[in-house]
């Protein structure tokens, strides 16, 4: 079983910056992309940026577009979430995910993703 786990997470003033990394425990090789979310309380957890395996191509929520970047590390089997110019609006619990196949939809739709990790917080302030 492949387990996430992801680190990073803190507090920061509106404007500031942190890098969030996800470490799969194994090598999985039918994976194919992996996915950061995000999730408020009484929200639904939604897709913020996601990075395919093989070509390192990459997709980002409009909302973060220009201030989040995705990109992983492959030796050391790790994604990453680099946040500039972060907003209160960022403050949320970040979640990785990683998945095999993605279905038809969005891919930031939960579903198409096979395992994740616990979750970080993540919390601006004004």
């Amino acid at each position: 079983v492949v387990k996430l786990v992801e680190s990073g997470g803190g507090s920061v003033q509106t404007g500031g910056s942190l890098r969030l990394s996800c470490t799969a425990s194994t090598i999985d090789p039918k994976r194919n992309f992996v996915a950061w979310f995000r999730q408020t309380p009484g929200e639904e957890r939604g897709g913020v940026a996601l990075i395919f395996d093989e070509a390192g191509q990459t997709f980002y929520a409009d909302s973060v577009k220009g201030r989040f970047t995705i990109s992983q590390d492959k030796a050391k089997n790790t994604v990453f979430l680099q946040m500039n110019g972060l907003k209160p609006e960022d403050t949320a619990t970040y979640y990785c995910a990683a998945g095999s196949r993605m279905g038809y939809g969005s891919w930031k739709e939960p579903r198409h993703y096979d395992y994740w990790g616990q979750g970080t917080q993540v919390s601006v302030s004004s």
